[in-house]
This record gives structure tokens, sequence and C-alpha cells, in this order.
């Protein structure tokens, strides 16, 4: 007695430069959390490793900022939760900052990517040679589109910060940063002695 093989429903392997909805790639995300896809105008890309100069600014960046926030209202995300244009694009910023409210309806859920779609008070972009296009091009005009209050690209071989904060009328003031203390637009109170944080990095 033959039995007729049972139709199962299999999720593409992700290939680079795959062509995907946001409801497609958030399924590829959720399955292969092992690897940092991010989504460019919907074209599948797989977030590269950096030099340890880059992580180590991330890193110090995160914990300089961590060590300062209400835990009980904020979180700090090194490398870590998507940021979703209204388009078609998710990226994963190099250091952000959240409020717990804007993951009320997947903290405690296993099946839910962790993506914001709306406005975040900093979100940072740390230089590298394989990324700093892109990071200009595609990634700063979209994080004003979306309008995250603070963005910061920090070039850590320069040891300069272009900062870009936006202002009630919807725009945006750049400033270069390259040392002293820095306040945060929004999170006042927030600060980073770049100095210090040059000397360690």
């Amino acid at each position: 007695m033959s039995t007729a093989p049972m139709s199962t429903s299999v999720e593409p392997t992700p290939v680079e430069g795959m062509h995907l909805t946001p409801e497609e790639f958030e399924r590829i995300a959720l399955a292969d959390p092992d690897r940092p896809w991010e989504l460019h105008r919907g074209r599948l890309v797989e977030k590269p490793a950096m030099v340890f100069r880059h992580n180590d600014y991330m890193f110090l960046v995160g914990h300089f900022i961590a060590s300062q926030l209400d835990l009980s209202r904020y979180r700090v995300r090194v490398n870590a939760g998507h940021v979703r244009h209204p388009a078609t694009s998710y990226y994963i910023p190099d250091v952000s900052v959240i409020l717990l409210d804007q993951a009320a309806s997947f903290i405690d859920r296993d099946d839910v990517l962790e993506t914001y779609p709306g406005p975040l008070p900093l979100v940072v972009e740390v230089w590298s040679r394989s990324t700093a296009r892109v990071d200009l091009q595609k990634k700063l005009p979209d994080y004003m589109a979306r309008g995250d209050r603070e963005i910061w690209f920090f070039h850590p071989f320069q040891r300069t910060i272009r900062a870009w904060r936006r202002r009630e009328d919807g725009g945006y003031d750049e400033i270069e940063l390259t040392g002293g203390v820095a306040e945060l637009h929004a999170l006042p109170g927030v600060t980073i002695d770049l100095d210090q944080l040059f000397t360690l990095a």
C-alpha cells in the first residue's frame, strides 16, 4: 500500500542579493538567527564581520551609555535588533538605544523578530572600509526618514564623530565631535567623555 508524500512548506535557503518582501525577510531572519541578515531596499544582505577597532568602539559606546541609563525604561543594543524603514529596509545598527515601551509587544515572544519601526533616541554606525558607502548613502537617509533623534557616524581611526541631531521641524543639524564631553541630544544627562573613549580604544 503506497502512501502519498506529505506536502511541507520549506523556507527557501537565503542567498545574498535575493529580493524579498518584509514578511519574507522576517521569516528568514528568524529561521537563520546566527547570521546578521539585513534588508537593503528589498535586497537581502549579510552584515559583514568587522575588525578589532570597530568592535571595540561598538562595545565601549554601548557600555558608556548603558551605565547611565534608567534600565527600567531603556536598553542599549550592540549589533543587535533591527530598525525598519517604512518601505523595504531592515538594518542592524552598530549601537542603538531603545525604549522598552517600543518592545512591549514582543518582549516575551520567541516567534517575532526584534524590530523597531518607530524612531529611536540614538543610532550609531562605526566606520568600516566595507560598509562606509552603504552607511552614508543608504542608511543615513533612511534613519533620517524614520525620524531617529540622533545619528552618529563614528570614525575609529580618525577619532571623529559626525552627528546629526533632529530639530523640532523635522530637519537635522550636523556637527562634528572630536573630543570633550558630548551630551546625547535625546537623552539629557547622558554623556560620553570622548577623550576617555579615544584613549581606551
